[in-house]
């Protein structure tokens, strides 16, 4: 049995590069072996997104710019929430190879997964016009990294987070009402309901849990009638072997319910839910808890490429060598990749371009203001209601 606790890295061996593959490792070796130690531009890109998806939102920054202070080098990057496309730099690394070489596994692992929870989020929160979104995916994936998913899906738009440490570092209530186990325990959906509204601290919003015994309808009047306008919502997690048509099983609780003066009563709707399935419960549905589909969103497949030596460019084939500048118009948010020197004109639309690949290390040191989660959250929301790829 191993002498550790669980099975993670710390951050001192993240920071000594112990997580880099080895090959990094020989790498290194054989250049100073040889005597090679020369000033390099590396830049990370997208070339391809998962499945259909055309955009991403960019998460992992903050890790990245921790990695890479004190190092020496320089970085210039976008913002942490940033809307991105293929084929545009998110992030350039100027500085001795052999001074942050040995952390490209790591740079790459800290961009690619937050980057894919934070997109998938945005696309979930996107697709439901408004109504909220929390993260429910904690328990999906290793509990060490639970601070980083929940982190990255809130960014990425979701309205709330349901693990207690997550919460407590992203400085925001946990959400969440109860599980099943209550429900089982106590043997009645509405005596738990009761209990709920009792025990709990009354800032907590009261939304009972309707599915572990009966139908949804009839456990909904059941609990509604018990609390009264102390009722904020109630939450369908029916299991999809027993759904059938969803749509129509939330309007018939949502009819039931505004039968009876219930119409303040709010549809939650969760388990097994993605974008599209969010677009399609929206008719009926007042907010969501998506867990899975964020939690174990695809990674976006960053690449870290040289681009330069000694100033001169190079890249390897299939790469586009050289430093770059990332331009967005600041109108129609159009954006455009041009060689570093290039002159730039207005944007067709009329409107100026700006960089948005801004300096984030220099020398070694933050030179940048790292926005809070609720900062970046804002950025991310604002970019969604007017980007369209």
């Amino acid at each position: 049995m191993s002498s550790r606790m669980f099975h993670i890295s710390t951050e001192e061996e993240i920071k000594k590069g112990k997580t880099s593959d080895v090959y990094f490792y020989r790498a290194r070796e054989i250049l100073q072996a040889e005597g090679v130690d020369k000033r390099v531009r590396a830049e990370f890109v997208l070339k391809k997104f998962p499945e259909s998806w055309k955009w991403g939102v960019l998460a992992g920054i903050e890790e990245c710019a921790c990695l890479l202070t004190g190092l020496g080098a320089s970085v210039d990057s976008l913002e942490e929430g940033t809307i991105f496309a293929t084929g545009q730099p998110v992030m350039t690394i100027e500085g001795r190879y052999l001074d942050f070489g040995i952390y490209e596994t790591a740079l790459l692992g800290l961009l690619c997964q937050a980057s894919g929870i934070a997109t998938k989020a945005a696309r979930c929160k996107k697709a439901a016009e408004g109504r909220p979104v929390i993260s429910f995916g904690a328990r999906r994936m290793h509990p060490a990294l639970a601070p980083m998913i929940e982190r990255s899906a809130y960014i990425g738009g979701c309205d709330g987070v349901a693990a207690v440490v997550s919460a407590d570092l992203l400085g925001i209530e946990p959400s969440g009402t109860m599980p099943h186990a209550p429900v089982l325990l106590m043997g009645d959906t509405v005596k738990a309901a009761v209990a709920f509204h009792r025990v709990i601290d009354p800032k907590v919003a009261r939304v009972a849990l309707i599915d572990t015994f009966g139908d949804e309808k009839f456990e909904a009047i059941e609990v509604a009638a018990a609390l009264g306008t102390s009722l904020y919502g109630v939450r369908l997690d029916t299991p999809s072997s027993r759904r059938g048509d969803m749509v129509a099983l939330l309007r018939e609780v949502r009819w039931e319910l505004d039968l009876r003066g219930y119409d303040y009563v709010r549809l939650f709707v969760s388990g097994g839910l993605d974008e599209k399935e969010i677009s399609e419960l929206n008719p009926a549905a007042d907010a969501y808890g998506v867990g899975t589909a964020i939690s174990n969103a695809p990674v976006l497949d960053f690449a870290m490429d040289v681009v330069e030596i000694e100033g001169r460019p190079i890249a390897k084939r299939g790469k586009l060598s050289g430093g770059k500048r990332l331009l967005r118009c600041t109108d129609c948010f159009r954006t455009a990749v041009v060689p570093e020197k290039a002159r730039v004109a207005a944007c067709p639309c009329g409107g100026s371009y700006e960089d948005i690949l801004k300096p984030l290390i220099r020398d070694g040191a933050v030179v940048r203001e790292l926005k809070r989660p609720g900062q970046i959250r804002a950025h991310v929301l604002e970019q969604l209601k007017r980007y369209e790829p």
